[in-house]
């Protein structure tokens, strides 16, 4: 036996240990290293071995390691390889994607999660979003070419790009002008703005040109052939699919430190619900693959504090959002500097979560949703779908509704790979999380 003298003494338990260590036998001494990315403010535990001399505080029965292979002499304490009964979870340490080349790029059907996809829009006619603009027949088609100069005059021809400029129905050539615009408003030209009516009685007079009328168009380009067959019965509308069903490749070193976020949310969740709160936890690690120096160089941790708080918007999502906020308002001191910075991270200075991650027990709620698109976050990953109550494709899908200035991933991690047969994660289809 030994006591390790300095901080190693007063490392506490647990069954999930987050740090692992080496021991040097030619200087008596012990290194301690980190498994995985350490929020703030976590406490750092190791494993005290198979034998314990008091109830584990994480753990409500009985550890029954499968197997240590060596016995160090020291309770089994380098063994963070461990495996538990506790509530039915899969806590195994092992990381199936901790092996093999890091950079290799992990087919989409294998990854741990399942992306978001929405439902296709603008499928029927009457689902259709349509704008208003100026149009004008040309009898003779031999003038349209003068009728092009004429829109590159006056700075028009990139106007409306998704649709085509012209259209032919019978004998007649029909050319798209402009968006309908208020009386009044002034329109860019090659010299002065000019209002629109004067926009109008500007056109070429010797063309025996119709009068311009309003049509109705659609406002954006065709997603899908059905689509694009739809629009076009109103006006020719450019076909441009996204990519079907393609997202950003992952690495399997990214789906290693995917995996390890996941498992630290659903590890803190047991222990918050034994707490009385409502088990929802959220986690912002650093970005995979960032420099020590990156926007967020420590991960941050929340959960859910309604119930302590007494507060109905203590949402884990709204509380680990916040932490992000104090801690870009904070300027560094001499803890980490010799002098101080002139960094002073100003809060709303940039966007909380630009190029963040959220890993989340529960699909964010509409409220905690509109905060993450405001935040610009770079994707959220949930474990548990909340059909009733979500805003990321349960309730409705914020980031992919119209008007919104920013879209962000979803991601849900795969059932399969969460055993949860105790229910830990179950709440009320109503509960907002």
């Amino acid at each position: 036996m030994a006591l390790v003298l300095g901080l190693g003494s007063l490392l506490n338990h647990s069954e999930f240990p987050n740090t692992s260590y080496t021991i040097n036998q030619s200087s008596d001494s012990i290194t301690y290293t980190t498994s995985r990315q350490i929020a703030a403010d976590e406490e750092l535990c190791i494993f005290y071995g198979n034998n314990l001399w008091f109830r584990s505080a994480d753990s409500t029965g009985d550890i029954s390691p499968p197997h240590f292979v060596d016995d160090d002499q020291w309770g089994g304490l380098s063994t963070i390889d461990v495996y538990t009964e506790h509530n039915h979870i899969a806590m195994s340490n092992h990381n199936p994607f901790s092996q093999g080349d890091p950079s290799g790029i992990i087919p989409e059907e294998t990854l741990p999660f399942d992306r978001f996809k929405p439902l296709p829009e603008e499928e029927t006619l009457e689902s259709i979003q349509t704008m208003l603009v100026w149009v004008v027949d040309i009898a003779d088609p031999r003038h349209t070419g003068t009728m092009l100069k004429w829109l590159k005059h006056n700075k028009l021809e990139e106007e409306m790009g998704h649709l085509k400029r012209v259209r032919k129905q019978g004998g007649t050539s029909t050319m798209l002008l402009i968006a309908a615009l208020p009386l009044g408003t002034s329109v860019s030209l090659s010299s002065d703005p000019l209002p629109f009516p004067q926009l109008l009685e500007s056109l070429p007079q010797d063309l025996s040109l119709g009068t311009p009328y309003t049509i109705p168009v659609p406002s954006s380009v065709a997603l899908t052939p059905l689509s694009h067959q739809l629009k076009n019965c109103l006006w020719p509308t450019i076909f441009a699919p996204k990519r079907k069903d393609v997202g950003e490749e992952w690495t399997r070193g990214k789906a290693a430190w995917a995996w390890e976020a996941i498992h630290y949310v659903m590890r803190e969740a047991v222990k918050i619900k034994r707490n009385g709160e409502v088990p929802i936890v959220s986690y912002v690690p650093s970005p995979y693959g960032s420099e020590s120096n990156s926007a967020l160089p420590i991960a941050f941790a929340s959960h859910d504090t309604r119930n302590s708080a007494n507060h109905p918007l203590r949402h884990s999502i709204m509380n680990v959002v916040r932490k992000i906020a104090d801690y870009r308002n904070t300027p560094l001191s001499d803890a980490t500097t010799e002098s101080p910075s002139d960094d002073n991270r100003q809060n709303g200075s940039h966007y909380l979560l630009t190029s963040l991650t959220l890993f989340t027990s529960h699909e964010p709620c509409v409220m905690c949703s509109m905060a993450l698109l405001h935040s610009r976050v770079k994707e959220v990953v949930y474990i548990r779908a909340m059909g009733k109550t979500g805003g990321c494709g349960g309730l409705t899908c914020l980031p992919v509704l119209k008007g919104v200035n920013h879209r962000f991933g979803i991601l849900r991690w795969k059932a399969d790979l969460v055993d949860d047969e105790d229910g830990i994660l179950v709440l009320d289809d109503d509960v907002d999380a």
